[in-house]
């Protein structure tokens, strides 16, 4: 009697989220399921985790850690090959399903009979919220300014503030982290968002603005400054990476927590 082919088993695919600073960001459990995996991938080039140590990871897992390209996580091909036969874990700054890029290859894999699992980290739009005393539910749709280039200067980002402030809505807006090194200026970001040619109502989006710069979320020396955009503009805004929030209109609360943590200096 023929003797019938053993077929492999099939591996695993967690994202496991990092936090927000450096490697001491990972939750306990994202910790284990790291160290219990056959290969572990990384990808920085969506964010980036400033205070992190030089083989921070390496040390944290005690195993080798294989950082990827930003042209390797989206042809996927390495961590799905690697996970069609063994447990494999991607380690993503912040929560790991922050990013269409993840997203995409978590189906990709179940497309392909891979068993996929997320372990959350810390979202920077959680994060941000509550380190300024907003409240997360009144935030609408997060955009990303990126880099500006001679052919390249998207509206979108300054239509999504302004659509989520006709809804009376905050706006997280990120600023683009280049894949080599270096982070967007967050004054740069600011005189695109006002240098914009939109149609706007008097007031809705321009030198006026109120916004909050946040400078190191989850880091021990964060710093929030909160301001008119025209203001911004001449302060110190602290150290990279930063983000924006810009506001809608503001509970009681959230003006007193703003004041409070965030410098807001208006009634």
């Amino acid at each position: 009697m023929a003797s019938r082919a053993v077929r492999p088993p099939m591996g695993e695919l967690l994202f496991i989220g990092l936090g927000l600073h450096d490697e001491r960001g990972i939750s306990l459990r994202g910790l284990e399921e790291a160290r219990s995996c056959d290969t572990v991938f990384a990808e920085f080039y969506t964010s980036a985790l400033p205070g992190l140590a030089p083989d921070g990871f390496r040390r944290l897992l005690d195993k080798e850690i294989r950082v990827l390209t930003r042209e390797e996580v989206e042809s996927g091909e390495k961590i799905l090959d690697a996970a069609a036969r063994q447990r494999v874990a991607l380690l993503v700054v912040g929560d790991p399903m922050a990013a269409t890029t993840h997203v995409d290859l978590r189906l990709r894999a179940a497309a392909a009979g891979i068993s996929t699992r997320v372990i959350p980290g810390t979202s920077v739009l959680t994060a941000a919220a509550g380190a300024v005393g907003l409240q997360s539910h009144k935030f609408g749709r997060t955009t990303t300014i990126p880099f500006l280039t001679a052919s390249f200067h998207p509206t979108s980002p300054a239509e999504v503030v302004v659509a989520n402030l006709r809804a009376g809505l905050h706006t997280l807006v990120l600023l683009d982290v280049r894949e080599e090194g270096g982070f967007l200026d967050p004054k740069a970001a600011l005189r695109d968002l006002i240098a914009t040619p939109l149609r706007l109502e008097a007031g809705e989006l321009g030198p006026g603005t109120l916004v909050v710069v946040l400078s190191h979320v989850g880091s021990p020396g964060a710093r929030f400054v909160t301001g008119r955009i025209r203001d911004l503009l001449d302060r110190d805004l602290g150290p990279p990476p930063h983000c924006l929030i810009v506001p809608g209109p503001l509970h009681f609360l959230e003006k007193e927590a703003l004041a409070a943590f965030a410098g807001l200096q208006e009634g």
